[in-house]
């Protein structure tokens, strides 16, 4: 058997297309062609290069040997990683179907394997450092085969992802992944240990605080304790007289949060005469909550992990600098890989 890493989009555009629906997917747009009879490298090759003309050669030949590898590897009794892009978390299945075509699905979802869910929204911080970077390798589909992740990801799942498959010390080959690295977001991952070391609890409200106190915010915050859905209030302005006027709520914890929880939030805004309310979750949202977003827009907003460390980011010149000396952090330019260039 073997484990597979299968990814949702440069955006996790698909990520809710597969969890769905049960299914992983070969997401090459516009590629209507049944795949099933295709055997050799070059045959790979030559369809990559027939649908997809303007890309780089070597580029198409990394992209056929992705295709051949879901279409033709692949097996049935495999199991597949696949990382989500909307939260902080993995989820796993087992491969249960062979390669499959059909050609009156929507784009691009013309190509598929049937799966069985083995978990969904395993928290990233379950995971040791050497699994997180077998998992950033860039490619769309590939084998991990490194850091003797498949008895260790199977022994993790065994114990119900409880906790994580220790190694006590990291050597420069276990460091390495099979592929090219999502840099963007193995650099992500670092941040959010630092975060969690530093800010866990009440802490990551104080955060959460400090980047709205950058953002031009008046804050004020509540005591540790209960805090009845209330964990910070914020106003622009000097004073904290302006509007809109923000309830906030902040959870620390690894799993996602659901839709009771949002619920409390807008109770807490109206007790609190608050107009809009920011929700920020370090371990995400259920599907129930993400299911509001629509309804919500103009009254709360979702911070995951992933849109905490973005907004981190783009205030950390404006942060106290006692808070920038306990998150020492400085920006890197990297050479974007394929397909990262218009991201």
């Amino acid at each position: 058997m073997a484990l597979w890493l299968v990814r949702t989009g440069s955006h996790g555009e698909h990520e809710a297309h597969f969890v769905d629906n049960g299914k992983i997917y070969l997401t090459w747009d516009g590629l209507k062609k049944d795949l099933s009879k295709l055997k050799e490298a070059s045959e790979f090759r030559d369809i990559q290069q027939e649908y997809f003309p303007d890309q780089a050669k070597n580029t198409a030949f990394n992209y056929a040997a992705q295709m051949q590898a879901f279409v033709s590897r692949m097996q049935v009794g495999d199991w597949v990683v696949v990382p989500s892009k909307t939260k902080p978390s993995i989820h796993f299945a087992e491969v249960t179907g062979a390669y499959a075509f059909d050609k009156k699905a929507e784009n691009p979802y013309f190509h598929f394997r049937t799966v069985k869910w083995i978990a969904q929204d395993v928290p990233r911080s379950a995971f040791d450092q050497d699994l997180l970077f077998s998992f950033g390798a860039f490619s769309t589909i590939c084998q991990i085969k490194r850091n003797d992740a498949e008895r260790r990801i199977k022994a993790m799942a065994a114990a119900g992802f409880s906790g994580a498959s220790r190694r006590p010390r990291l050597t420069d080959d276990e460091l390495s992944t099979d592929g090219p690295s999502d840099l963007e977001q193995l650099a992500e991952d670092q941040i959010a240990k630092l975060i969690i070391a530093k800010f866990k609890g009440h802490g990551l409200a104080k955060l959460v605080g400090s980047i709205l106190r950058a953002q031009g915010y008046t804050v004020h915050e509540s005591p540790p304790g209960p805090d009845k859905g209330v964990d910070l209030l914020a106003a622009p302005g000097p004073l904290g007289f302006g509007r809109p006027r923000i309830c906030v709520q902040v959870k620390s914890g690894d799993g996602p949060v659901d839709l009771p929880a949002l619920n409390q939030l807008i109770g807490a805004m109206h007790n609190s005469k608050a107009e809009q309310g920011l929700f920020v979750s370090w371990g995400g949202f259920k599907s129930s909550v993400d299911k509001e977003t629509a309804s919500q827009f103009f009254q709360v907003r979702l911070w995951n992990q992933s849109k905490l460390i973005e907004e981190l980011l783009a205030n950390y010149e404006n942060l106290d600098a006692s808070l920038r000396a306990e998150l020492p952090l400085k920006k890197v330019w990297t050479i974007a890989m394929p397909g990262e260039e218009d991201a």
